[in-house]
Order: C-alpha cells, then sequence, then structure tokens
C-alpha cells in the first residue's frame, strides 16, 4: 500500500522546492494550496465562500484572493471558517489522487498547516523544512510583494518551527538549495525509496 510521507514548514521556509526535489526523483507530489486554489473555483465553494465571508470579495464570480488572505490572516476565527469549508474539499480531492497513485511506493503530500490541520495524523512520515526567519521573511516579502508586517502575522498563525520539529521523522534546512537536495536524496535512501537517476 502507498505511504504518504507529509511535507511541511513554515512560510517563505522554501516547502515547494524541495517538492520539486522529490518530484525530480520521481515521487508523486500533491501540492495542498495549489489544489486548495482550483477546488475554491467550484461552485459549491464559491457559494460557501459568499455565504460566510460575503458578495464583496467577488468581481464577476471570481474571488479576490488578496482580500480574502487580508481578512483571514488577521483573524484566527475567520480563517478557522475558511478552513472549515476548504479542507474537507481538498481532503477528499487528494483521497481521489491517492487513487491514482496506489502503486507507487510513497507520494508527497506537501501542506503549510500540515499539523494546524491535523492531517498530519494520516500521513505515515513527516519532513518539516525549515530556514531562518529572516531569510523566511525577504523570501515572501519578495515572492509575494507583501510587507513585513503582513509576513509576521501570517507566520504567528502557524506552529513554530520547534512545535513542528517535535513531530516530524526529518528535518531538512532550506537555507542553501545543494544541501537541501542532497538531504532529500538521504530521506529517500533512509526510506529505501526508488530514485529516478536523472
Amino acid at each position: 500500500m502507498v505511504k504518504v510521507i507529509g511535507l511541511t514548514g513554515g512560510i517563505g521556509s522554501g516547502k515547494t522546492t524541495i517538492a520539486i526535489f522529490f518530484k525530480e526523483k520521481g515521487v508523486p507530489v500533491y501540492i495542498a494550496d495549489n489544489e486548495a486554489k482550483k477546488v475554491m473555483q467550484s461552485i459549491e465553494i464559491i457559494d460557501q465562500i459568499k455565504s460566510v465571508f460575503g458578495e464583496t470579495l467577488f468581481e464577476n464570480n471570481i474571488l479576490n484572493r488578496a482580500k480574502l488572505a487580508e481578512i483571514v490572516f488577521n483573524n484566527a476565527d475567520k480563517l478557522a471558517q475558511l478552513n472549515a469549508i476548504v479542507h474537507p474539499a481538498v481532503k477528499k480531492d487528494f483521497e481521489n489522487w491517492l487513487q491514482q497513485h496506489k502503486n507507487d511506493q510513497y507520494v508527497v503530500y506537501e501542506a503549510a498547516i500540515l499539523f494546524e490541520s491535523g492531517r498530519y495524523k494520516e500521513c505515515d512520515y513527516i519532513v518539516t523544512v525549515t530556514a531562518p526567519i529572516e531569510v523566511r521573511i525577504e523570501r515572501v516579502i519578495k515572492r509575494d510583494n507583501t510587507t513585513r508586517e503582513q509576513v509576521l502575522s501570517r507566520m504567528e498563525m502557524q506552529w513554530n518551527d520547534e512545535k513542528r520539529i517535535s513531530l516530524s521523522n526529518f528535518v531538512i534546512n532550506n537555507s542553501n538549495l545543494k544541501i537541501a537536495n542532497e538531504e532529500v536524496v538521504k530521506i529517500l535512501k533512509i526510506l529505501n525509496i526508488k530514485q529516478n537517476q536523472s
């Protein structure tokens, strides 16, 4: 039976980069954030978001994600309400995806809030990606064209590294890409996963 490697880390830690390293080595990867964006375009989810957050977040039935992010990352209750709408849909989507990969040895499930959502309990192994706080802040400011304050408020909504690491099987420090890639190779060897030799 296919085993699930949960891959997580705080905002700006570079989880997606590590996910790509796994993918390059032949391990199928499910990126929860990307799939959540697709799920949030379904009529059913749009209707639920409208009923909780109001019509003002939509222009021509298209969700203004920046407005929504501003609301939920400044209000833990609103974030919980959004997660209650989106998480069950993503869970169902992942289960369907997993069926398509049931003959694989391992798959990677990459999610920012793997622990906060409780999904870590469904993983066979957990990899936490870390990076120094200042590096993470710089990455997010650059990536999202946001402010330091906004990044810090999003960080406060997530578990800290110590808490994540205490429940993880493996930790990858993603300050240096070459070393981080070597760490992925080591993990695959430990788990005895056949790798692409590319």
